[in-house]
């Protein structure tokens, strides 16, 4: 099964147990093309009927992995949890393949480690995210956002490019986007609010409030 021509909606998932399902399902309700690999035959049986690709296969192997497509996708989520040793075989070979976004799944602070100094660039913890959380993470330029419900979000962005050096008078982002600019911060200095003449600079991070929707449309103006 090949991935050819993927663009940046294709994922793939490694590992269908509780989190890896639940996040693949997760990001299928995002319209996202997903495709899902578990070297146990009894959870790819279970999950062929749910999801819409699903293979058995041994993800510590980079030829298997290769022979599959997944080097064709840019972004893997390795949610295995069950052996550490294979979660790191797996961010190794994808290591190999070049792949440009690997998000793992650690289950204590010595695995993470682990897991960031074999090449995995994104480690998560799912005993403290949802999958759902995650999802929005990994298909989004969000860098981190907290959602308080009622369609009500703060989230952490770039300076998006298509806004770089225009004052926030003349963006109008609550008007346009449906956003408001909270604050900026640039390398080294302070948190600032923002105001009307607030310049956005390519290297500040933003705080912006607004809907999950509507914050995920202004990250990734261009």
């Amino acid at each position: 099964m090949s991935a050819r021509n993927t663009d940046d909606s294709g994922i793939v998932v490694i590992g269908l147990g509780r989190f890896g399902s639940r996040l693949a399902r997760s990001l299928t309700h995002l319209d996202q093309e997903v495709l899902t690999l578990d070297r146990n035959p009894e959870r790819v049986q279970h999950w062929s009927t749910l999801l819409d690709r699903v293979v058995q296969a041994d993800s510590t192997e980079e030829v298997a992995l290769r022979q599959l497509g997944v080097a064709d996708f840019r972004r893997v989520v390795v949610a295995i949890g069950a052996s550490v040793e294979a979660s790191v075989l797996t961010v190794l070979a994808l290591t190999e393949l070049g792949i440009p976004q690997i998000w793992a799944r650690a289950t204590s602070e010595k695995h993470a480690k682990i897991l960031g100094s074999v090449g995995a660039h994104h480690v998560i913890f799912p005993e403290a995210e949802t999958g759902e959380r995650i999802a929005h993470l990994i298909v989004s330029k969000m860098l981190d956002f907290i959602e308080f419900g009622d369609e009500f979000a703060i989230a952490k962005v770039r300076v998006p490019a298509a806004l770089v050096g225009r004052r926030l008078r003349d963006v109008s982002p609550t008007d346009r986007y449906g956003v408001m600019v909270v604050g900026a911060k640039l390398p080294g200095e302070r948190f600032h609010y923002a105001g009307p003449d607030t310049v956005l600079k390519p290297e500040s991070m933003l705080v912006v409030e607004g809907s999950i929707d509507q914050l995920q449309r202004f990250a990734t103006l261009s």
